[in-house]
C-alpha cells in the first residue's frame, strides 16, 4: 500500500506514523527535493538548502517535529521551526523566504490521536504525484550524512506567525470595522493568528474553540461540528460566524441566524465579488463534482464559467494552475485564492468573506442567496467493487434516474478510491425526491 495518500502521509501517531518513519521520511525527502538545477545552483554558490517546519497543536507534533527536524538537519538541510501554525501559513512562508521546501505536521480534521506528514516544494506548492513516489522509493536508500559543519542547523523562525499576518491583511479589498465575527478555531492550529488577524482587520471578535491541550482538536468543534459555532453567533448577536478545522485550511460558515453556508456557498459569493472588481481570472470558477447543482446555476446566470475536477483539492489546484485560474475549492470549505495562497487558506477565506460583507453592507444571508442549494443526497453503498459502477443495470438505472430528474437535478456515482465502496449522490428540486432516487439507486448498485 502506498504510503502518500492524498494529502501527504497520515494516520495513527506511534501507531503506523512513528517517529521512525518521520525521520526516514525526512531525510528520503533532504535526497530528492535537494536535487535539481536550482538546488545544485545554490550548493555550487556556498547556500546550504533550507526547509520550514510547522506543526498543529496535537501532542504528538512534538515528537514528530522532531524527528523530521532531526532527518532533515542531519541530512545537511538547514531548518527554520516556525511552532505551531496553519498550514496554509507553512506554504505561504516557504515562499515568503525562498526556502527550498517545508514540512507541515498535521492531520487536518482528523481526530487528536491521528497525525500526518505534509510536505510542500519550493514555492509552497504540494507535491506531484511522481515526486511523493520518488521520496517513497529514497526511504530504502542511500541517505545524506553529512558530518562537521556541514550537518544543518535547527533555529526558531521567530516572526513565522507575525510575516503570515502581515500578508493576510495585505490581501484583503476593504476593512471589517462594523462586523461582529465569532471564530470557531477548532482547538487548531489558527487559534493564535485568526483572532489576532480579524482583529487587526477591524472587526469585533468573539472567539470559541481556541484553547488548545494537544488532545482536544475538532473534539465537537471546528468546520465538522457546527451546531455550537451558530449557537454562539445567535447568542451573542453577531453578523457571521467562521469555522476552521484543526489545520486552518479550510473554511466554513453561518450566518446571523445561525444557517450554515457552505463551501459552494462562499465560492459563489466570492466568485461574484471578484468579476464584479475585475480580478477574476477568465471569469472561471473550479469546483469538483461534487459541488452542487445550485453552485453551477448561479454561476451560469453572473456569466461565470465553471470547470470541474476530481473530488480533492489537489486536483482544483493543478487545474487551476493549468488554466490560471484565480479562485478554485470545494464544498467541504477547501478554497484557493491563487492570487494569494497556493493552497487552502481558511483565514483568508473567512477575512475576504467578512471583506465582502463590510464592501456591500449586505448580510451573509443576503450574500449566500446569490445561490439556491439544491437538496443534496450521498448514500455510500460498502462492500461494493468499484467496477461495478460500470456494469449495464448500474449504468441503465442512472441513465433513468437522470431523465426523470431532467434539468432539476442530476445524479453521480463515484467508487472510493481507497476502499470497496461505491458513493451515490443524488441532487433534486425536493428532499423527498432526492432520498427517495437515492435510495432506489443505493438498492440497484447492491443487487
Amino acid at each position: 500500500m502506498a504510503l502518500f495518500g492524498t494529502d501527504g502521509v497520515r494516520g495513527l501517531a506511534n501507531g503506523p506514523l512513528t517517529a521512525d518513519l518521520a525521520l526516514t521520511l525526512a531525510q528520503a525527502t533532504a535526497v530528492v527535493l535537494g536535487q535539481g538545477r536550482i538546488a545544485e545552483a545554490r550548493k555550487a554558490a556556498g547556500k546550504r538548502l533550507t526547509a520550514v517546519v510547522a506543526r498543529d497543536p496535537r501532542i504528538s507534533g512534538q515528537f514528530l517535529s522532531a524527528a523530521v527536524e532531526a532527518g532533515l538537519a542531519s541530512s545537511g538541510v538547514d531548518v527554520l521551526d516556525a511552532g505551531t501554525l496553519p498550514t496554509p501559513a507553512t506554504a505561504f512562508l516557504i515562499g515568503d523566504i525562498d526556502a527550498d521546501f517545508g514540512v507541515m505536521i498535521s492531520a487536518s480534521h482528523n481526530p487528536a490521536p491521528d497525525n500526518g506528514i505534509k510536505i510542500f516544494a519550493r514555492g509552497g506548492v504540494k507535491l506531484p504525484d511522481v515526486v511523493e513516489q520518488r521520496i517513497e522509493a529514497a526511504m530504502a536508500g542511500e541517505k545524506l550524512r553529512p558530518t562537521g559543519g556541514d550537518v544543518g542547523r535547527v533555529v526558531r523562525f521567530a516572526d513565522a506567525e507575525d510575516r503570515y499576518a502581515i500578508h493576510l491583511l495585505a490581501s484583503l479589498p476593504h476593512r471589517l470595522d462594523g462586523l461582529h465575527v465569532v471564530l470557531d478555531c477548532a482547538h487548531g492550529a489558527a487559534s493564535g493568528v485568526s483572532p489576532e488577524t480579524f482583529r487587526n482587520a477591524g472587526a469585533k471578535v468573539t472567539v470559541i474553540g481556541a484553547d488548545p491541550d494537544g488532545i482536544n482538536i475538532n473534539e465537537g468543534v471546528g468546520s465538522t461540528h457546527l451546531r455550537g459555532l451558530a449557537a454562539e453567533v445567535v447568542r451573542v448577536g453577531a453578523d457571521i460566524g467562521i469555522a476552521h478545522d484543526g489545520d486552518a485550511d479550510r473554511c466554513l460558515a453561518v450566518d446571523a441566524d445561525g444557517n450554515v453556508i457552505d463551501g459552494d456557498q462562499i465560492m459563489a459569493i466570492l466568485a461574484v465579488s471578484m468579476k464584479q472588481r475585475g480580478v477574476l481570472r477568465e471569469d472561471t470558477l473550479v469546483a469538483t463534482v461534487m459541488s452542487n447543482l445550485g453552485l453551477h446555476r448561479a454561476m451560469a446566470e453572473h456569466g461565470i464559467r465553471v470547470e470541474t475536477t476530481a473530488v480533492g483539492d489537489r486536483y482544483v489546484l493543478e487545474r487551476m494552475n493549468e488554466g490560471g485560474f484565480s479562485l478554485g475549492g470545494e464544498q467541504s470549505g477547501h478554497v484557493i485564492m491563487s492570487r494569494f495562497a497556493t493552497t487552502g487558506d481558511g483565514v483568508l477565506t473567512g477575512l475576504h468573506l467578512c471583506a465582502e460583507m463590510a464592501r456591500t453592507g449586505k448580510s451573509l444571508a443576503e450574500l449566500a442567496s446569490v445561490m439556491t442549494v439544491f437538496p443534496q443526497v450521498l448514500v455510500n453503498v460498502r462492500g461494493v467493487e468499484r467496477a461495478r459502477a460500470e456494469d449495464a443495470d448500474v449504468q441503465d438505472a442512472v441513465a433513468r434516474a437522470s431523465a426523470a430528474l431532467g434539468l432539476g437535478g442530476r445524479v453521480l456515482l463515484r467508487p472510493s478510491g481507497t476502499e470497496p465502496m461505491i458513493r451515490v449522490m443524488v441532487e433534486a428540486t425536493t428532499q423527498d425526491e432526492a432520498e427517495r432516487i437515492a435510495g432506489e439507486l443505493a438498492e440497484v448498485v447492491r443487487g
